[in-house]
C-alpha cells in the first residue's frame, strides 16, 4: 500500500481485517505510517515504495494523481512477477495511458472507489470506510488487461465487500467530472468569494458550511485532479455559469414564476439523490 491516506489506510485496514496477514505501507509522513502501523491497519512499514512492493501480489497506489503518474514509471521494473497493479484517482484517462506507456497493460487496472472525504491523512482512515461504497474499475486494451481488471475487481468485491463497476476510462472521467470535480470547483469558488468578503468565522451559519466543506480537501490533490480533467470539467463549469446566469436574471427581473420553478426543480433532484 503506497500512500496511507483516507483511502489508502482504509483499504490496508480492512484488508487486515479481512484476514490478508501481510500489508506491507509506505508514506511519505513517517508519523502516518506508525499510526497506521499501531492501529494495526498495516503489518509493517516499508522505508521507500520500491521496498514496500517487494513480495507483493497486489500493490496499491493510493496518492494523487501527480505521484500515482510518477510512481507508475518509477515501480514498473520492480513489480514482482505475476504482480498486479491499481490505483484509487478520480482520473483515469492519464492513469491508464501512463500504465500502458511503460508496458504494464497486462498487469494494470485503474480503481476509484465513490469513498472520498475532505478530511485527509490516516486520521480519516476508518477500517469499513470502503464497504458497500461502489468503485469503478477500468481494464486495459491489451490481451490480459480483462484478467488484470477481473482480479483487481474481486479484490474489492471479496476483501473489501465493496461493489465493482466496469467503465471506459474516457466515460468515467466525463462522468466524474460532472459528479465529482464539477462540486469540488463550486465549493472551492464559493469558499474563495467568502474569503474575499472578510466576514468572520461567526457569521456562517450551516448553510455556508454545509456548501463550502468540500473546499477544505487536499489541494494538492484536487490541483492534479482538475488539470488532468480539463476539458470535461470545462464543459461541466460553462454549465454552472450559465446556470447562474440563469438565476440571476431571474432575481434581477423579479420573475417569481420563474424563479420558483428554477428552485423547485432544484430542489426534486437533490431530495431524488437520497432516496
Amino acid at each position: 500500500m503506497v500512500g496511507l491516506g483516507a483511502i489508502g489506510g482504509s483499504l490496508a485496514w480492512q484488508s487486515r481485517l479481512a484476514g490478508i496477514s501481510r500489508v506491507v505501507g509506505y508514506s511519505p509522513s513517517l508519523a502516518e505510517a506508525v499510526a497506521a502501523l499501531k492501529a494495526s491497519a498495516i503489518s509493517e512499514i516499508a522505508e521507500s515504495p520500491t521496498k514496500a512492493i517487494r513480495g507483493a501480489d497486489l500493490v496499491v497506489l493510493a496518492v494523487p494523481p501527480g505521484p500515482t503518474l510518477d510512481l507508475i514509471g518509477r515501480l514498473a521494473p520492480s513489480l514482482e512477477p505475476g504482480a498486479i497493479l491499481t490505483d484509487v484517482c478520480s482520473v483515469k484517462v492519464p492513469v491508464m495511458t501512463r500504465a500502458a506507456t511503460w508496458g504494464l497493460g497486462d498487469r494494470f487496472a485503474g480503481s476509484h472507489p465513490l469513498a472520498g472525504t475532505h478530511d485527509s491523512g490516516f486520521a480519516a482512515a476508518h477500517p469499513d470506510r470502503l464497504r458497500g461504497c461502489v468503485v469503478y474499475v477500468c481494464e486495459s486494451a491489451s490481451s490480459e488487461g480483462p484478467r488484470a481488471a477481473r482480479g483487481v475487481m474481486r479484490f474489492w468485491e471479496e476483501v473489501l465487500e465493496a461493489s465493482p463497476i466496469l467503465i471506459d476510462a474516457a466515460a468515467h472521467d466525463r462522468q466524474l467530472a460532472w459528479t465529482s470535480h464539477l462540486p469540488q470547483a463550486v465549493a472551492y469558488a464559493l469558499a474563495k468569494a467568502l474569503a474575499d468578503r472578510g466576514f468572520g468565522g461567526v457569521s456562517y451559519g450551516t448553510g455556508a458550511r454545509d456548501t463550502t466543506r468540500l473546499a477544505g480537501s487536499s489541494p494538492e490533490m484536487w490541483l492534479d485532479i482538475m488539470l488532468q480533467n480539463r476539458d470535461p470539467l470545462m464543459e461541466a463549469l460553462s454549465s454552472v455559469e450559465s446556470g447562474v446566469a440563469t438565476l440571476r436574471h431571474l432575481i434581477e427581473t423579479g420573475d417569481r414564476q420563474g424563479l420558483a420553478q428554477y428552485l423547485e426543480i432544484a430542489r426534486e433532484f437533490r431530495r431524488g439523490i437520497d432516496r
